[in-house]
């Protein structure tokens, strides 16, 4: 009877080893040229290895422990290994990837130092599950962990698909356009045309001739044909913004289009079908503008179908750190650029400022600062001039930890009041378990009623 013998092992096992594992893999020799680049490390960085290969490290990678703190370089000198440095880098597509790393030295069968070996993980899963499990909701470019807009974007899929009109209502500032947007981007007509137009912007006969078009010869100089947006963003989202800045007389002619859904262009006595969404915004109350005879009655009826109001950014002041988190990946994708967040400092300067111009103040705020930083965290000095004068004195100033213990139990407190004080469904609406709720509340102190909403609700249906 034969035997069976087994294959040989190839000469190259190590080599395939490197390539099933799924965490990067590379090597750098004393000039810190990368020699080698496995499988795993071309897709958590979207660099082929052909590219890699020669190149030094930081070109790759360019990570935040690049500046001044380098794993592998510390690994290198003293010829001790590091594990588990958490990091992150910035990909091919230029999007911040959180990582951690371990590090050893690159040693010959003679004993010689050869170079370096790291080896990466990507958590970006693990850190999206972080954000989720501390309240983070984010649709689009619209991040909060404020209940309010949990409230809204709980309820945006649902508004997308009805194809219904919505108002927006809020102060200048608050992300009316990207609300909007994000309503457009998550309805069946995502893949047709959106368009905002600013009714404050323009007076009423070239408002209506944007809008509506006209035909040759309406007016002086209208020497051919010009469709307007209803026709032309057929099958997609029209964004009214400012609406409550329009004339009498133009509500009337938006009026008739929303209910015949048909504009006739200026000049022109046939009327053209349209298959428009229309979101309506406004940074006034248009309940009181009614009240007051300035719009009409009417047509707040027919655009007020369904009505989200955005809180201004002193009211959810625990979005702050979402909020320059956020803009911090988002600007360094468009500038290529590696910040790695903002000091102590700063965020407590942030958290401590009302804004009056809202989230558009704040990304200013941001973008202002990338044009001095060139790296590293952001800093007071890089903030703009009524900032940049830094904190206020030591004896008038609030710890940062405060600052945040205070925004993190108003979110709490809020949640509890909306929900009877039932601490179950509150800590489902936080997005954390119940057991870190109640941990929460004792460290920062929120009183209780003796009587838990829960209870109340039990105490109703026993039987007297």
């Amino acid at each position: 009877m034969k035997t069976h013998k087994p294959d040989p092992i190839p000469h190259n096992v190590t080599e395939i080893i490197l390539e099933s594992i799924s965490d990067g893999v590379f090597t750098v020799d004393h000039a810190w040229r990368i020699m080698s680049f496995n499988r795993a490390a071309e897709e958590i960085t979207g660099i082929r290895r052909e590219e890699a290969i020669g190149r030094h490290c930081w070109e790759v990678f360019r990570a935040n422990m690049c500046e001044d703190n380098c794993a592998l370089k510390r690994t290198m000198q003293d010829g001790t290994a590091l594990t588990n440095t958490s990091t992150y880098i910035v990909n091919s597509q230029k999007k911040r990837i959180p990582i951690s790393v371990s590090t050893a030295p690159l040693i010959s069968s003679s004993g010689e130092i050869l170079g370096g070996v790291e080896t990466f993980r990507d958590h970006s899963v693990v850190e999206a599950l972080r954000k989720r499990l501390y309240g983070r909701f984010q649709i689009g470019d619209i991040v909060s962990r404020n209940d309010a807009m949990h409230e809204i974007l709980a309820i945006l899929p649902m508004v997308a698909e009805s194809g219904s009109t919505v108002l927006l209502e809020g102060e200048t500032g608050t992300g009316k356009e990207l609300l909007a947007r994000a309503i457009h981007n998550a309805s069946s007509r995502k893949e047709m045309p959106f368009v905002a137009i600013n009714c404050s912007a323009l007076p009423d006969s070239l408002l209506e001739s944007e809008l509506f078009g006209y035909k040759a010869g309406a007016f002086t100089n209208a020497t051919r044909d010009k469709p307007g947006y209803f026709d032309i963003s057929k099958g997609g989202t029209i964004l009214l913004d400012e609406i409550g800045e329009t004339s009498p007389a133009f509500q009337v002619k938006l009026l008739r289009v929303l209910e015949e859904q048909a504009v006739a262009p200026l000049g022109s006595v046939r009327k053209i079908k349209t298959d428009v969404r229309v979101i309506a915004a406004t940074n006034k109350n248009l309940s009181d503008l009614v009240a007051d005879g300035k719009f009409r009655q009417d047509l707040f009826y027919r655009i007020n179908v369904v009505r989200m109001v955005l809180p201004p950014l002193r009211n959810r002041k625990e979005d702050i750190p979402l909020l320059v988190e956020h803009f911090i990946e988002k600007m360094n994708m468009l500038r290529g650029k590696a910040i790695t967040g903002v000091d102590a400092d700063v965020l407590q300067v942030l958290m401590c400022h009302d804004y009056p111009g809202n989230i558009r103040e704040l990304e200013n705020i941001i973008e202002h600062a990338f044009v001095l930083c060139a790296s590293g965290p952001i800093q007071v000095s890089h903030l703009p001039g009524n900032f940049s004068g830094g904190l206020p004195p030591s004896h008038e100033r609030t710890p940062l930890s405060h600052t945040l213990n205070t925004t993190e139990a108003i979110a709490i407190v809020n949640a509890l009041k909306r929900h009877d004080y039932n601490r179950m469904a509150a800590a489902k609406a936080l997005g954390m378990h119940k057991s870190t709720l109640f941990r929460k509340i004792k460290k920062l102190g929120i009183p209780l009623p003796e009587i838990d909403g829960r209870s109340r609700s039990e105490r109703k249906k026993t039987p007297t």
